[in-house]
């Protein structure tokens, strides 16, 4: 029975991911997901609750491990001496991003479902929340410079927050366009070289 119920489940996740990924969770029929994966609606409801609660099945697991990996890096690098910020600063973000493109590639899939299809779901903002964080980070650490005697111009929230989407926005092309891993290696190293300059011009180095 345990091994029948697992299959059933399976089914019906597979079926999910297609549908999701074809028509976005706005568009997705539940009604299609059951028939597709062979179930009735009656056995559906035996595992999830709803179409929404059968997406965030899908999604949650990624979203959690980026949001995790991302948060951790922030943490990790505000929790250092304020001396020792400005040499590890591209250290940091470099081993962080490469750390995103390698999981993309490996669950491209139930990323691109986050990414792309998340619309009417509690996960529509994730890029955006993103964003916010790398936001306040990027003022912090404009702060911290200027505390190390460093001329650092000021710089206005609004265009933090264009560097920072566009910065994400970037780095997600590889799921929208289902980009081979060995290219997204090397495009987003370029890439987050080519930001990295920017910020360093921006901050008057």
């Amino acid at each position: 029975m345990e091994e029948k119920s697992s299959a059933t489940l399976e089914s019906i996740r597979q079926a999910a991911m297609q549908e999701f990924l074809e028509k976005g969770f706005l568009g997705a029929s539940l009604r299609q997901i059951v028939k597709n994966a062979g179930v009735t609606t009656g056995a559906f409801y035996g595992y999830f609750s709803s179409k929404e609660a059968l997406f965030n099945a899908l999604v949650e697991p990624h979203a959690a491990a980026l949001m995790g990996r991302f948060m951790e890096a922030q943490t990790a690098f505000a929790e250092l001496p304020e001396t020792e910020q400005p040499a590890h600063m591209g250290e940091a973000s470099a081993d962080c991003v490469r750390w995103m493109v390698e999981y993309i590639c490996a669950h491209r899939e139930p990323v691109k479902l986050l990414l792309c299809r998340a619309e009417g779901t509690s996960y529509e903002r994730f890029v955006h929340n993103m964003v916010e964080v790398e936001v306040e980070s990027t003022l912090g650490y404009m702060d911290v410079l200027r505390r190390l005697g460093r001329d650092v111009p000021e710089l206005s929230c609004s265009l933090c927050h264009i560097i920072a989407s566009g910065m994400f926005n970037g780095l997600f092309e590889i799921v929208i366009h289902d980009m081979p891993r060995d290219q997204a290696l090397r495009d987003v190293e370029q890439f987050r070289e080519f930001y990295t300059g920017g910020w360093l011009k921006l901050m008057g180095d």
